[in-house]
């Protein structure tokens, strides 16, 4: 993701705008339509807007304890029609569950957490993690 690990900063996405902006460049040069867009961690801050602002362009939404799901209201979560699976792990006991508390508000929505895994889930339990997926 620009602007984190070792890709330099990129001021296009500094707002959620170009956050937005730029994960709907990236799904119309790969050419995707109506895709489920996963979402782990860090990736919220790029999901949860283009969520918000572009649902109606993707089938489904799966985050898994995503970052930044306080920064909307449960009002903003509630005029989402798109399908969420809401995914973390039981031991993540940190932002799975604070996670969970906002994006509750999705009106479809169904909610599944890995056993035996942390923050990382798809990690710690991939077998697990992909059963619940699929």
């Amino acid at each position: 993701m620009p602007g984190y690990g070792n890709s330099p900063p990129v001021e296009t996405v500094a707002t959620a705008q170009g956050r937005v902006a730029f994960l709907d460049h990236i799904l119309q040069e790969l050419g995707m339509r109506k895709p489920v867009l996963v979402s782990a961690s860090m990736s919220g801050r790029f999901a949860l807007p283009f969520l918000l602002a572009r649902g109606d362009r993707l089938s489904g939404f799966v985050p898994i304890a995503p970052v930044g799901t306080k920064d909307y209201s449960a009002e903003q979560y509630r005029h989402v029609q798109t399908p969420t699976l809401i995914l973390y792990g039981d031991q993540d006991t940190g932002l799975g569950l604070q996670a969970l508390q906002s994006l509750q508000h999705l009106p479809v929505h169904r909610v599944a957490v890995v056993p035996d895994a942390g923050h990382a889930c798809y990690l710690d339990q991939p077998e697990d993690f992909h059963r619940v997926l699929l």
